[in-house]
């Protein structure tokens, strides 16, 4: 039971633990001193310059200081070069009257006031050391080529040790390789000399940090010899005999020059670089590789130096402990070495140092000093300065090794507790002090403090505060209706309000409230969610010829709140100062661009809170710089060699080279395209023809341009020969009927291979077994042989000849002499029908021989005699097909039904046509007729109209009859029932009876033949008025409101009228013009006055009903070649007559809708045959 609530207790005090960590005491409070900054422990200084050892502390009342010296108080006042900074323990010692060594001592300050004592660590103070080199003389050191040196650096001693590095005369550095090397203790290795290694300033110098100063030992003289060397210098001294009686030094496997032996041992502390070293000699030079035998080395900590020599890992620890082989292998073998490297450890803190605890009175705690070493360390305890076992005994307090435990302490109990832990390899010292206060809350954080915040980011809400006993914090928002405790709300012990990822309707107003025993405190804080800086269109990489202008854009989006500052780089560099670079808000122009504006160019967006960034790189090309430095070897008679070297690329691949050359003997100043070869080539086989002058130049493509020539090349000659081809091209044709036409390409002066080109032209006739007949051309390009048989086919030779002899064997080609006539015509002509339209021609071939040249094809001469019907005129219309190509059928479309044909068929060759085959005729058989040529409307009455019509022009056949349809039409252009007349031939008009009065009707016309109806033709027209009606009419016209409202209408009208006239005069066009203009019929002829009789009226265009639905007065309508039928009045322009002459159309809306609207269009006063209808309808 009793170890139970000890356990309770301990997690109690670790808990209290935790919370006092987190609290910082107002200055303004009572304290313990603090140590602030001190000087480091071991503390070099500069002889040069007064010695300065820092001690400052913190703590309420301010603390005074004192000094110990070697472990003895250190009286400052005694000491006149030692003073003490105000308000600080600081020590000044002025060394112009004293030397530095003097100070070399071992330092300790201590800061107390009545609440404790705080003391510093030991400082030891050594002055910087850069003693000089001792003078030697150093004897020049002479070698053997291929064996192994060392130079030996063995710099003095110094504080801190020097950097070396070795240089020459000039200050500059020796050039160092995997052969010569550096080692870590500044020496200089060679795994073997060579002969370029003698020089006679071989000088190792040592910097020393502390006084910046550089000292330099003296210059080493190395000379490399080999054995003949030696032996032709020491030869008259030994009697022409060898120095050297071995042979040079061969190649070997490697050794090691360092360290020696198969193994050795390094010793490394804790968190300290540990770096090992193997340097091997051989030939040829050794490469060295490293690994760790128990493990791998560690990646990201190991580096490789001295071209591999050197293994350097960092912040080393315990697993870093272990063997590490190195290995020195060439061709010849390898060698190893193992060092086995142990870690030790100087003390270091496992959780970090003491922490200030701050109790209130009969609160509990711990004070922990927990650390670590190797060997392990141990921890020894002062309270105030004194050790702890010396100090005054308190009951609250009790040690357990690193531990102290305070329990219930009291007001007084105030201390500083030091806290060492030491091992062989160093210490640790650190001040702890227990505050003990009574305090109410407060908090430290500055009131209403506004924090801004990006959107998605982390935002943390301090509230750092102080009181004894610890405060509690707790959180609000806004209204204050709830503790902020929970998603998306962190709180942390020391107080600070966390939310993960901040949202926009996270801003506000916030309260931190901190609450203890003695009392409460509160805080009030804002926070600002912006909206996050984004590129949201980013630089885009750019490849842009020199000499032109470039453009990155860069458009942001960020929080209006913000001010935005734009920042350009280039190449994470400022812009160069250059006027051509223009900086806009969104955007980075480069004008006039050179090859130094190459490079990556980053826009960045920077706010008070955020940014964002994007890159983009400029590639700069221009086309390349001509090649240079062409040479021309292993010139032969038809070859030779062309080398040269690429200009620079300008960033654009040089895709390939052309080479030209100049003919000087025949083309100077021209140049001619030789060859192209791939841009990875810089060298090109030239094949030459002989009798040339050749200069030759190269030229370089990227995919900019071409670059300019380079410089001509020397001239090669090559000597005359016999021409290596013959012309192409041959061929033999006539132009008359007896001549035979042979022409060739001819050669290129490039071809010709030597003055004096001619040709030797041949030829015989294929058939005939004859011999070649040759003649002797100029240099041309055909030849024409007169009086040959007419198209005889003939072989031909052309040979290229020069004043150096004839060319090869030249191949056979073929040809014709000139073509004539044919003579013959096509036999066995015949025709067979097969519609009324369609006819197929057919023939026997023509023989060849007939045809007298080459057959080009067969065209059929045909003609319409007359129709066969016997109304129809007899005419003849010729028609010519021509069918390419050897056939003996083909078809004769578009024929006329019911007519007489006549035809003849002719062979055609290149000459012309031959004589026709006997004319032949054929009869169509009959098709359905055309349209009837017209449909007039006579004698209107009341109940009855008589139609006339006139035949169809083309009749196709013998008409059987005529087929009459019509149908009423309202005044909403709706179509009433089908009426169906059938009439016989020999008649040409009809009269209907029994139709409605004043009634317009929709009439429809087609003929037939035995083969079917044709094409239908329409007409409309309005029956007379009934005379009963037009008296009602005429009384109403009588009354005397029926006046009044005419008379308002005339007045209207007649205003309307004026104002169109004067808008006419003034150019204008009023709306019903416009119309009119836009649908003026050109076959409409007004109304006569006298008569009140209307004009033709043409219905050919559209198939409009008569406008206004208008009744001339004497019924008749006039018509010219009418095309309209049903087909306008079906939906989608379907209607039609079937085959038997039955209508199948409808009367559409869409056609009705443009009637109305025609209707409306008209300009002319209204019907009053209209106005009656209006009425009745309107009755």
């Amino acid at each position: 039971m009793m170890e139970r609530r000890r356990m309770e207790a301990a997690l109690l005090v670790l808990f209290l633990v935790h919370l006092a960590t987190t609290l910082e005491v107002p200055l303004d409070l009572p304290q313990p001193p603090t140590i602030t900054h001190q000087s480091p422990k071991d503390y070099i200084i500069d002889p040069r310059e007064n010695i300065v050892i820092h001690c400052e502390a913190k703590g309420k009342p301010h603390p005074s200081f004192s000094w110990t010296r070697n472990g003895t108080h250190f009286d400052i006042d005694e000491d006149p070069n030692v003073t003490m900074k105000p308000h600080t323990g600081t020590l000044v010692v002025d060394i112009s009257r004293a030397k530095a060594e003097h100070y070399e001592c071992v330092y300790q300050c201590t800061a107390r006031n009545k609440h404790g004592t705080a003391v510093s660590n030991n400082i030891v103070v050594q002055q910087s050391r850069s003693p000089l080199w001792s003078k030697e003389k150093i004897k020049p050191i002479v070698v053997q080529e291929g064996v192994s040196l060392v130079l030996p650096c063995r710099p003095p001693a110094g504080l801190p040790p020097p950097i070396i590095f070795w240089m020459d005369n000039n200050f500059q550095r020796l050039p160092q390789s995997s052969r010569v090397s550096q080692s870590l203790n500044g020496d200089l290795y060679f795994s073997s000399v060579r002969r370029e290694d003698s020089r006679n300033d071989y000088i190792c110098y040592a910097r020393f940090p502390y006084t910046q100063t550089i000292q330099q030992k003296q210059p080493i003289t190395v000379r490399v010899l080999n054995l003949d060397a030696i032996n032709d210098t020491m030869a008259a001294f030994y009697n022409d005999t060898d120095l050297f009686s071995e042979d040079p030094a061969d190649e070997r496997k490697p050794t090691f020059l360092i360290p020696s032996g198969p193994s050795s041992s390094k010793m490394v502390l804790r968190g300290q670089v540990l770096e090992m070293e193997c340097i091997a000699e051989g030939l040829p030079t050794p490469e060295i590789s490293w690994t760790k035998v128990s493990g791998d080395l560690p990646a990201k900590r190991t580096s490789f130096l001295h071209y591999q020599k050197t293994l350097r890992i960092v912040d080393v620890s315990e697993s870093d402990a272990g063997d590490y082989r190195c290995t020195a292998r060439n061709r010849l073998g390898s060698v190893h070495h193992t060092i086995h490297v142990t870690v030790k450890a100087a003390p270091y803190w496992i959780s970090g140092a003491p922490r200030n605890l701050v109790l209130a009175p009969g609160e509990s705690s711990v004070l922990t000093c927990r650390a670590s070493g190797t060997p392990k360390p141990s921890v020894s305890w002062s309270m105030n300065g004194i050790p702890i076992e010396n100090s005054p005994k308190d009951l609250s307090r009790k040690v357990e090794d690193d531990t102290i435990i305070f329990t219930d302490v009291q007001t007084g109990s105030s201390a500083v507790y030091q806290c060492n832990v030491s091992n062989d390899f160093g210490y640790l010292l650190s001040n702890a002090f227990v505050n003990v206060l009574s305090e109410s809350p407060r908090v430290l954080t500055p009131a209403n403090k506004v924090y801004q915040i990006i959107k998605n980011h982390q935002a943390l809400l301090d509230c750092a505060s102080f009181g004894s006993p610890i405060p509690k914090i707790t959180w609000f928002k806004d209204s204050r209706s709830s503790t902020l405790d929970g998603d998306p709300y962190i709180l942390h012990d020391n107080g600070t309000l966390e939310i993960h990822v901040a949202q926009a309707h996270n801003s506000g107003k916030y309260t931190c409230v901190a609450r203890n025993i003695l009392g409460n405190y509160e805080n009030h804080i804002y926070l600002e969610v912006k909206e996050p800086t984004r590129i949201l269109k980013q630089p885009e990489y750019k490849v842009v010829q020199m000499g032109r202008s470039v453009v990155f854009e860069c458009k942001v989006k960020h929080d209006p709140s913000l001010i935005p500052t734009m920042t350009w780089l280039k190449d994470d560099g400022e812009l160069p100062d250059d006027e051509r670079l223009i900086v806009d808000s969104d955007s980075l122009t480069i004008t006039d661009v050179t090859d130094i504006d190459a490079g990556v160019y980053t826009c960045i967006m920077n706010t008070t809170l955020d940014h964002d960034s994007a890159s983009a790189e400029l590639t700069v090309v221009e086309r390349p710089d001509p090649p240079t430095d062409l040479e021309l070897t292993d010139q032969k008679k038809r070859s030779v060699q062309l080398t040269w070297i690429p200009g620079d690329e300008h960033n654009s691949p040089i895709q390939k080279f052309l080479i030209q050359y100049e003919d000087s003997l025949h083309h100077r100043g021209h140049w001619h395209n030789l060859t192209e070869v791939p841009g990875t080539r810089t060298t090109a086989h030239l094949k030459l023809s002989p009798y040339i002058h050749y200069t030759f130049r190269v030229l370089a493509l990227n995919a900019v341009d071409l670059s300019r020539p380079s410089f001509p090349s020397r001239m090669v000659k090559t000597e005359p020969a016999a021409p290596d081809e013959n012309p192409t091209g041959v061929q033999g044709f006539g132009t008359e009927h007896d001549n035979l036409v042979i022409s060739w390409k001819p050669l290129s002066g490039l071809q010709s291979n030597g003055p004096g080109l001619h040709y030797k032209v041949m030829w015989r006739q294929k058939v005939v077994d004859s011999d070649w007949t040759t003649v002797t051309v100029a240099n041309n390009s055909k030849f024409v042989v007169s009086g040959t048989p007419t198209f005889v086919p003939y072989e031909l030779k052309v040979q290229a000849v020069n004043d150096h002899g004839a060319g090869p064997e030249p191949a056979i080609a073929h040809g014709y002499s000139g073509e004539d006539l044919p003579v013959a015509a096509p036999e066995n002509v015949q025709a067979v029908l097969l519609n009324s339209t369609l006819a197929e021609v057919h023939w026997d071939p023509v023989p060849s021989k007939l045809i007298r040249g080459h057959l080009k094809g067969y065209k059929v001469y045909y003609w319409r005699e007359r129709s066969l019907h016997k109304h129809n005129p007899h005419l003849v219309e010729n028609q010519i097909l021509t069918f390419s190509g050897n056939h003996t059928h083909r078809m004769l479309p578009g024929l006329h039904p019911f007519s007489l044909y006549s035809f003849n068929v002719r062979v055609y060759n290149g000459k012309g046509e031959g004589p026709p085959s006997p004319p032949l005729q054929f009869e169509t058989p009959e098709g359905v007729p055309g349209v009837p040529t017209s449909l007039l409307v006579t004698n209107p009455n009341l109940d009855s109209l008589t139609l006339e019509w006139s035949p169809p022009h083309d009749r196709n056949g013998r008409i059987t009859g005529y087929t009459l349809k019509y149908q009423p039409v309202n005044n909403s252009n709706e179509l009433g029932p089908v009426e169906e007349l059938a009439l016989p031939a020999n008649e040409t008009s009809v009269t209907l009876l029994n139709l409605k009065y004043s009634t317009r009707y929709k009439f429809y016309l087609n003929a037939k033949t035995v083969r079917g109806a044709g094409l239908a033709i329409s007409q409309e027209a309005v029956t007379v008025v009934d005379e009963a009606v037009a008296s009602r009419q005429v009384d109403i016209a009588t009354q005397g409101w029926f006046i009044g409202l005419m008379c308002a209408i005339a007045l209207l009208i007649l205003i309307l009228l004026i104002i169109c006239f004067i808008q006419r005069n003034k150019g204008g066009k009023y709306p019903v013009k416009e119309k009119e203009d836009a649908h003026t019929d050109p076959e409409f002829q007004p109304m006569k006055d006298d008569d009140c009789t209307f004009g033709e009226y043409s219905d050919n265009e559209d198939h409009k009903p008569l406008k206004g639905s208008r009744t001339p007065s004497n019924g008749t309508v006039k018509r010219d070649d009418s095309d309209d039928s049903l087909v306008d009045y079906g939906e989608g322009g379907d209607g039609q007559f079937n085959e038997d002459g039955s209508f199948i159309g409808q009367y559409s809306g869409k056609s009705a809708s443009r009637e109305t609207a025609e209707g409306h269009e008209s300009s002319e006063a209204p019907s009053p045959i209209n106005a009656m209808n209006s009425l009745n309808s309107f009755v």
